[in-house]
């Protein structure tokens, strides 16, 4: 009786094992995705290594030797001399503080430009009347350079920051309206009326056709918008500002400090480059649906 019994329990034992288990087990998390760096993007990275230090050294050379052939690099102020004066700077607060106040002018800026920018552009490429209406304000506005409007700018604003930015949000705002309203115009038609015969509302439409559609030509007309805010800006800056990487360049100009000079539009190149990079990072997620269509 009892080894029938130990028989019994012995038996019971996967059973009871078996019913503690789970009944399902979660799948494994995914490793994080680390980027890989090809062979390609290090022949990339040489490539532009090998350009600027090809550039700098033929600065070197033209100020080594005060060339003067059609054009004048006699006050042109040598690499050593813009890296010493740059690392001065650094080392100093109202530096920083001119290279914050301009960022912090086109971020306010060209926000609002994106906002504003987008959303008139998807209404003109959906609305015939509204592209009619609007239309010729920009193409009048448009080609006024940024210059022009200081003096403007300064009797509408009430303070010289505001006018600043706003010169700053009408270069940004023209280039994201027309490369918006350029990719709502480039939607396929087939794939509106696709997706019309399916029933689909016009807001449907609107949002998952015309705007995933538009995408690229959005993303181009932000990064473009990002370039010419900042040439905006240091129009704005050195006009009537008292702070910025504009006025400090015009400053250094005003003082005959050459190089300073170099040193502002070399740090608003850098700064140009930087902000552009960050949009095309932003935007990039936005676009992988075009890496899984080819």
């Amino acid at each position: 009786m009892e080894t029938a019994l130990k028989t019994e329990a012995e038996d019971a034992e996967p059973v009871s094992e078996q019913s503690k288990a789970p009944a399902f087990s979660l799948p494994p998390k995914p490793a994080l995705a680390v980027p890989k760096i090809t062979p390609a993007h290090l022949s990339s990275l040489g490539i532009v290594a090998l350009s600027l230090t090809i550039g700098v050294f033929l600065w070197w050379v033209v100020t080594e030797i005060n060339l003067d052939l059609y054009i004048n690099f006699e006050n042109v102020p040598s690499p050593q001399r813009v890296f010493t004066a740059f690392i001065a700077h650094i080392q100093t607060e109202i530096f920083w503080t001119h290279i914050g106040v301009s960022m912090r002018r086109i971020l306010i800026s060209y926000c609002i430009a994106v906002v504003l920018g987008i959303s008139i552009g998807l209404v003109m490429g959906r609305s015939r009347i509204a592209r009619a209406f609007v239309m010729p304000y920009i193409e009048v506005v448009r080609p006024i350079p940024a210059v022009a409007w200081i003096p403007l700018a300064i009797l509408m604003w009430p303070t010289e920051e505001s006018s600043i930015v706003y010169i700053t949000f009408l270069g940004a705002l023209f280039p994201i309206i027309l490369n918006t309203l350029h990719g709502v115009e480039q939607t396929p038609e087939v794939l509106v009326r696709a997706v019309q015969s399916l029933g689909a509302s016009r807001w449907a439409v609107f949002r998952h056709v015309v705007i995933p559609a538009a995408l690229p030509s959005i993303a181009a007309g932000l990064a473009i918008g990002m370039g010419v805010s900042w040439f905006s800006l240091l129009a704005g800056e050195i006009i009537s500002g008292q702070y910025g990487i504009g006025y400090f360049t015009w400053d250094a100009y005003s003082l005959i400090n050459y190089q300073d000079i170099v040193v502002g539009m070399l740090v608003i190149g850098f700064l140009g480059t930087a902000s552009t990079a960050a949009v095309k990072g932003i935007t990039r997620p936005m676009l992988k649906w075009q890496e899984r269509t080819r």
